[in-house]
């Protein structure tokens, strides 16, 4: 690829390659392995392929050595080339026929004549399924996945879907908006030949496109579980029709409406959601920070008030702080500014912004930011109301000047007079609570709060037990994130364990994916024990639910802390008592491991 232009640096682009590969391997299994890199030093996107005859060791997922390697080199560019190559590739691998004939091609042109024969093949029995007269079985069904993170949930969902309207013999596409941005896009004349279409999202999703269609709004996690039952209704025409309104208001003409608590857990979250990198990102900076002043610093030798500026003690603490500190201080006014967008659009992203900072100024804080997104979205809806009446020539002016002027001087009121008092001396109360706990009254917050961090794994409950943890970070209650984050751990680390310990309690497939569990697991990414809890729910749930609990009151009785709101083992050198911390995780691996080899049953 160097010698025809596609890399100008070949030693950037192995650094690269190599670092994708620690962060997991690329061998997928079958004597397949796809390692790539996307960096500075590709000038084209290049594929190159190799097939060792009497394979390589390569620490590949299911073990076996690899005999055929492909190679991507991608740009560093917006569109993620090496991704659409992947997923191609992925799709052509899947046939053992084309692999095999691959593994005995004699020369690079056979190599070659194999690929392009079995792509155009594929290609062409593609354009005759696209023009093929509809029927019950060759109907489109269309879908859009999201969740507040944007990383597992979402894809979980759109594989669920697509791999069970394949396999029911359905036409499917699905739209995937994650942390990355929206993926696969429905075009307009998609939608207009869809037989209908599945929204599962617990955020806001882009709904105007689909006026007229029959639509079934859920949450990601009955994309994951239900999708049969899902794509049957869409089948049967049993759905809503979906009703688009004015400036993006929307109404369904049915008897079966969203609840209103999944309404709110979903524009909640897309104030989270948007939240999330600067608490992540503005959290880890100024735990960075501390770390640089207890390495560099001697704080035996400082007297109590240089001691009180710790973590801007040297001149590199104190720029990791100040930049920490600023994207930090981002959080309240993004999460209410959100919020107040998810309800009344584009006119309640102002209003809310400025509930948020008022919040993150008084003395309110996280509860009143929250407070003031709701207020800001239901608010700026009420003015919606009232001007509708006014005339059409001034339409332009509503979002310009009515609506920003107005929302913002009512939120201004209604905070100082109304939310402020009330729930300013609330918070305050409720963190020097927090830290003045300790003893029993701690242990019994971080079994609580790492126990519901397993008991939906990405669900409502394992989010509020987040976003209590980053707001206490944000009170200088630093324990609390400690608990959140190992309770979030364990659950995939146990049922990686346990998929070797005890390999009669599972399938071979889950066999095979469960020892990646300990990479997700260490990551803090807890979604990666899904799929094993949604397969048994009444042993797995209970199994992780115990592990994560006494994990989190392990973290609490030891004393550990956390400033940085995520990164799992990665950011266990600012770990308060980071020993400590990963004897609590391995102690709630085990148990976790060993109650779900007690729990669940022998596979047939």
């Amino acid at each position: 690829m160097e010698k025809r232009g596609n890399i100008k640096d070949a030693a950037g682009y192995k650094e690269a390659v190599f670092l994708r590969e620690e962060e997991g391997t690329t061998g997928v299994g079958m004597g397949i392995a796809i390692p790539h890199g996307k960096c500075d030093a590709v000038n084209a996107p290049g594929l190159a392929a190799m097939v060792v005859k009497d394979g390589v060791e390569y620490d590949a997922l299911d073990g076996e050595p690899v005999d055929i390697l492909f190679l991507i080199a991608a740009p560093n560019t917006k569109d993620n080339v090496h991704l659409e190559v992947l997923s191609k590739l992925s799709v052509l691998l899947m046939d053992e026929q084309f692999l095999k004939d691959l593994k005995q091609a004699s020369s690079k042109e056979e190599f070659l004549q194999i690929i392009e024969k079995t792509e155009a093949a594929k290609d062409a029995a593609e354009g005759v399924a696209e023009v093929a007269e509809e029927t019950p079985k060759t109907k489109k069904i269309l879908a859009v996945t999201a969740c507040p993170t944007g990383i597992a949930h979402t894809y979980m969902a759109a594989e669920s879907i697509e791999k069970k309207a394949k396999e029911l013999g359905y036409q499917v596409k699905v739209e995937t908006r994650g942390s990355s941005g929206a993926k696969n896009i429905l075009t307009a004349e998609e939608i207009k030949e869809a037989a209908g279409i599945i929204v599962a999202a617990d955020t806001k999703v882009p709904m105007e496109r689909f006026h007229g269609k029959k639509v079934i709004e859920c949450q990601v996690s009955a994309g994951i579980n239900k999708a049969e039952e899902l794509i049957d209704r869409i089948v049967a025409g049993d759905a809503p029709v979906y009703q688009g309104g004015s400036e993006d208001r929307r109404k369904e003409v049915s008897a079966e409406k969203e609840s209103i608590g999944h309404k709110l857990y979903k524009q909640l979250m897309n104030g989270v959601s948007h939240m999330l990198p600067f608490v992540v990102g503005g959290g880890i900076l100024i735990a960075i920070a501390f770390l640089l002043d207890g390495f560099l610093v001697d704080m035996s030798s400082l007297s109590e008030e240089v001691k009180a500026n710790f973590g801007t003690i040297t001149p590199a603490a104190a720029f990791f702080k100040n930049l920490g500190s600023t994207a930090f201080g981002f959080m309240l006014p993004i999460l209410a500014g959100f919020i107040g967008e998810s309800i009344a659009d584009r006119p309640g992203l102002a209003v809310g912004f400025v509930g948020g900072a008022l919040a993150a100024n008084g003395t309110s804080g996280f509860l009143g930011a929250l407070a003031a997104g709701f207020i800001a979205g239901y608010l700026v809806n009420a003015l919606k109301k009232v001007f509708e009446h006014l005339p059409k020539g001034l339409d332009g002016l509503k979002p310009v000047l009515l609506y920003p002027l107005l929302g913002i001087l009512f939120m201004g009121g209604i905070m100082t007079f109304i939310v402020e008092p009330p729930i300013g001396a609330l918070n305050t109360a409720l963190n020097n609570g927090l830290s003045a706990m300790s003893g029993t009254s701690a242990v019994l917050l971080g079994i609580i709060v790492a126990a519901m961090m397993a008991v939906d794994m990405g669900g409502p409950f394992n989010k509020a037990a987040y976003v209590f943890g980053t707001a206490s970070i944000a009170a200088g209650n630093y324990d609390i994130m400690a608990a959140v984050m190992i309770g979030g751990m364990v659950p995939p680390c146990a049922i990686a364990l346990s998929t070797l310990l005890f390999k009669k309690k599972f399938t071979q497939e889950e066999r095979k994916s469960g020892p990646t569990n300990f990479i997700m697991g260490i990551s803090f990414i807890t979604e990666g024990a899904i799929p094993f809890a949604a397969s048994d729910p009444l042993h797995v749930i209970p199994a992780c639910v115990i592990g994560s609990g006494l994990a989190g009151a392990l973290s609490m009785a030891f004393g550990c802390t956390l400033m940085a709101p995520h990164g799992g083992v990665f950011v266990f050198p600012v770990v308060g008592n980071a020993l400590m911390y990963l004897a609590a995780l391995v102690a709630g691996t085990i148990v976790g491991a060993v109650l779900l080899g007690i729990l669940k049953k022998e596979v047939a």
